[in-house]
């Protein structure tokens, strides 16, 4: 949550982890979605998109540049300090993390900024017209096809068997969304709320590993293409070997599955074929 944090510091612990994990480090900054962080830290929530702008614009300055000379409204103005450590990866990368505002996709497609997209709920193909917005904008702003990519943020668990899955997921999943429910006036979560998630154009990814797949092969065809998915269990609150399992099925079964659907060309028949088990 870029807003309520400072870039300086954001970036020397990116780069720090960049330079232990040999080049695996990336951040994915965004707004948030949550305002709490804004009285905790003395800011004014009247400031919630000019923060992040603003603060966005610096973490992209220092990325590209060691001695940085700056000047904004909510920060002191930096005038050639060095930022140390530099990452490994040159330039790190940054992904800008938006939900549904409108405005959030057109100014990650005018940075030219890959967008990651948190898909926690509703339908995932309802986000298609504000990612179109973002490769318009993109595009409009001069940069290339290949540079805006598009990845989204689910939730999600995988089991030997949806059934299994779907009843160990619940519980926490539930108690989870109650609790944040109960602090931002949302309803209880509920049984019939959950399992309407898990159909085709649900957002949660629960099942077993067939399901997920068919369902992120869906995800992407329905968004025109995605580049990175990042998959969220710990949500739930499961225990550590039964979220070991998960993993190991998502490496071994649901990754493969997804992969040859894709680089065949077959997802559509892959989707048709799983939809006609399912049935």
């Amino acid at each position: 949550m870029l807003s309520a944090a400072d870039p300086v510091r954001v970036f020397q612990e990116f780069a720090t982890l960049d330079l232990l994990s040999n080049g695996r480090a990336e951040i994915v900054a965004g707004r948030g979605s949550f305002i709490e962080a804004f009285p905790l830290f003395g800011l004014e929530l009247e400031d919630y998109d000019s923060l992040f702008a603003e603060k966005l614009d610096l973490l992209l300055n220092i990325r590209e540049n060691t001695h940085v000379h700056w000047s904004g409204k909510h920060r002191a103005a930096l005038t050639g300090q060095g930022v140390y450590p530099r990452p490994l990866q040159n330039p790190l990368p940054v992904w800008l993390g938006v939900g549904g505002t409108p405005g959030s996709f057109v100014r990650a497609g005018m940075l030219g900024l890959p967008l990651m997209v948190a898909i926690i709920g509703g339908e995932p193909h309802r986000f298609r017209p504000l990612i179109d917005r973002y490769h318009e904008a993109g595009l409009r702003s001069g940069h290339s096809p290949d540079q805006l990519k598009v990845g989204i943020h689910s939730l999600g668990y995988v089991g030997d068997n949806s059934t299994t899955a779907e009843d160990e997921f619940f519980p926490g999943y539930a108690q989870s969304f109650t609790e944040i429910g109960r602090e931002r006036g949302w309803p209880p979560m509920t049984r019939p709320h959950f399992d309407a998630q898990l159909g085709p154009t649900g957002a949660l990814l629960v099942g077993d590993p067939e399901t997920v797949a068919e369902k992120i092969l869906r995800v992407n065809e329905s968004l025109g293409g995605i580049s990175r998915l990042t998959f969220q269990m710990s949500v739930a609150a499961l225990p550590h070997a039964k979220l070991m399992r998960a993993i190991e099925l998502l490496g071994t079964r649901v990754a493969p599955l997804v992969r040859a659907a894709l680089a065949s060309g077959a997802s559509e028949a892959f989707l048709a074929t799983n939809a006609g088990r399912a049935a």
